[in-house]
């Protein structure tokens, strides 16, 4: 009997032993169920989050996109604008190159003509002086005859083939010929001429640099001259063909104001305006 009991006491507390176990076995599932619903919660917020940042980040590349194209086209139209503004920039520029050109052709055809013109008014005073010359008397005619018949003729014909030669447009035997005269008198009324034509050939030889030294030379050396405003005019054309436009400018100005009723003035009054409406433009 004692036995039975305690076998039945042993049974009970292995049945309440079990119950409990059963209980706590169950708890702890709950708990792992209750985490890992959090954890699944968790990780939809998570992809809800991420979905999130992924629409955003789509959003502002779409902007930034749009951005730049816009930067891109804004730049494009600046660039076309810029290019607008050098064609018209270049086409003003070519203008005033073809009034400049055509007026350095109309100065040259006028001084081609001053000096047909020149060339017949010294024939004329040579013709004219010749018979003065037969109605001398005998004796001085003798006396006069090696300065009067021999080296103002041999002046007269190489001063008159080299202005042939210029009048015909052979620049470079023109200027060979001018030098030689000059070598051959120095002293000559015709020197000033001369130099003045040797330079103009320097100019039609495309030789700037050298024209504007022959005619800054005979400024110098015949400040009175009347080819003093031609040689002037002359050295603003070779400034002009050098793209030394402040110096032509400077030239012109002084052309001007020392000789501001000579032939060449109001061509160089032109001359001076096109080069002043290039800087203000």
């Amino acid at each position: 009997m004692h036995r039975l009991i305690l076998v039945s006491a042993c049974l009970f507390s292995l049945s309440q032993t079990a119950q409990a176990a059963l209980f706590g076995d169950d708890e702890a599932r709950k708990k792992i169920a209750d985490l890992q619903q959090q954890v699944q919660n968790q990780n939809q917020a998570h992809q809800a989050t991420l979905a999130e940042l992924k629409k955003t980040q789509q959003a502002l590349d779409q902007r930034l996109a749009a951005i730049e194209a816009v930067i891109k086209g804004q730049g494009l139209m600046d660039l076309m604008s810029q290019i607008d503004r050098l064609n018209q920039d270049l086409n003003r520029v070519k203008g005033e190159l073809e009034v400049a050109t055509h007026n350095l052709e109309t100065t040259q055809q006028r001084q081609k003509d001053l000096y047909a013109d020149v060339d017949g008014r010294l024939r004329k005073v040579e013709s004219g002086a010749a018979p003065a010359a037969a109605a001398a008397p005998a004796a001085q005619v003798a006396i006069s005859a090696p300065t009067a018949n021999t080296e103002p003729s041999a002046e007269a014909k190489d001063f008159e083939a080299a202005q042939a030669l210029s009048r015909s447009g052979k620049y470079k035997e023109a200027f060979e010929a001018y030098e030689k005269f000059l070598q051959s008198y120095p002293g000559s009324a015709r020197a000033p001429e001369a130099q003045y034509q040797l330079g103009y050939t320097q100019f039609a030889l495309k030789n700037y640099k050298a024209s504007i030294a022959t005619q800054q030379k005979l400024v110098k050396q015949y400040p009175d001259h009347a080819k003093v405003p031609d040689a002037m005019f002359n050295v603003a054309n070779s400034q002009i063909q050098l793209a030394d436009i402040e110096g032509a400018k400077k030239t012109l100005r002084t052309l001007l104001y020392q000789f501001p009723n000579s032939e060449v003035a109001p061509s160089a009054k032109k001359r001076l305006a096109v080069l002043d409406s290039i800087k203000s433009k």
